[in-house]
């Protein structure tokens, strides 16, 4: 651990001045693609874990494969995101493609810097263990099971309508509230895109050159809500619905087949602690 924090402040200072080149993708809250709500029958808990990563992070496979256990172990009960943010994730000049976005280091700066890497955050609450709320290796399977023992108090649905013909993809979010949430000071929705099997560079302990053919899962790729989230003003109390709409052009680069669509409904104010999450491939 502390290695990796000093290697962590020597990239940043290393690293600092380089630009994340902006993203010319519209993402936009569009116009209703909605059909009339219907009720969300058997949805479990599912919990969200935000791992954060980076190309250069040569222990970070060892978190990628820990995350990839825990998917196979809870399935659609865990819902995972890797951000590619911090010191540790500007691409290597032989990179294929930029893993980095504007989005991850905006979430990164909204969570809070961890002390060192493999990192993530469970369901953006603190546990016993973890710096603020970062989480290392050893303590994401106690706190997936500890939220897991929660009931949801808000359920999710994603219906999504991909063209491909003008890699246009629409997305309806549907929520129905299974407590009243109008007393909690506020509620925001986050709706992310992620991609799976991106194939390209990164360094592992078996080797000092990265790996041309490392294969990343649950890449964050772009958002359709701004990174904090958007806040919902609709009614909320318990059996109210809420639905919101998105549209966004999927770049060439992307892989549509391997794209899903993660929305969460979460706390604001003094806590960040998410209520729901849900992903749904396109």
């Amino acid at each position: 651990m502390r290695l990796l924090l000093t290697l962590s402040v020597s990239a940043l200072l290393f690293w600092g001045c380089e630009e994340i080149s902006p993203v010319i993708n519209p993402v936009m809250e569009s116009e209703n693609v909605c059909e009339a709500p219907q009720a969300i029958t058997g949805q479990s808990r599912q919990v969200l874990v935000e791992e954060f990563t980076g190309v250069r992070c040569v222990n970070c496979p060892a978190g990628s494969a820990a995350l990839e256990d825990l998917k196979g172990q809870y399935g659609e009960q865990l819902v995972a995101v890797s951000i590619h943010a911090g010191s540790f994730a500007p691409p290597y000049p032989e990179s294929v493609d930029t893993l980095r976005t504007v989005e991850g280091e905006a979430i990164l700066s909204f969570l809070g810097e961890p002390l060192g890497y493999p990192t993530a955050v469970v369901n953006r609450k603190k546990f016993p263990g973890g710096f603020n709320l970062q989480l290392p290796r050893n303590g994401w399977a106690g706190a997936i099971e500890q939220e897991l023992q929660e009931a949801p108090r808000a359920l999710i649905d994603i219906n999504n309508t991909y063209d491909a013909a003008t890699r246009t993809l629409d997305v309806c979010i549907t929520l129905e509230m299974a407590d009243d949430l109008n007393a909690e000071e506020s509620v925001f929705l986050t709706v992310m895109l992620t991609e799976n099997d991106v194939v390209d560079l990164q360094l592992t302990p078996e080797s000092s050159e990265p790996d041309p053919n490392y294969v990343h899962k649950h890449v964050l790729r772009t958002m359709m809500t701004t990174p904090a989230g958007n806040l919902l003003q609709e009614d909320l109390s318990a059996g109210a619905f809420v639905q919101k709409s998105y549209s966004v052009e999927l770049l060439e680069k992307w892989d549509a087949a391997n794209c899903h669509v993660v929305a969460f409904v979460h706390l604001g104010g003094e806590t960040k602690a998410v209520l729901q999450a849900a992903e749904e491939p396109l």
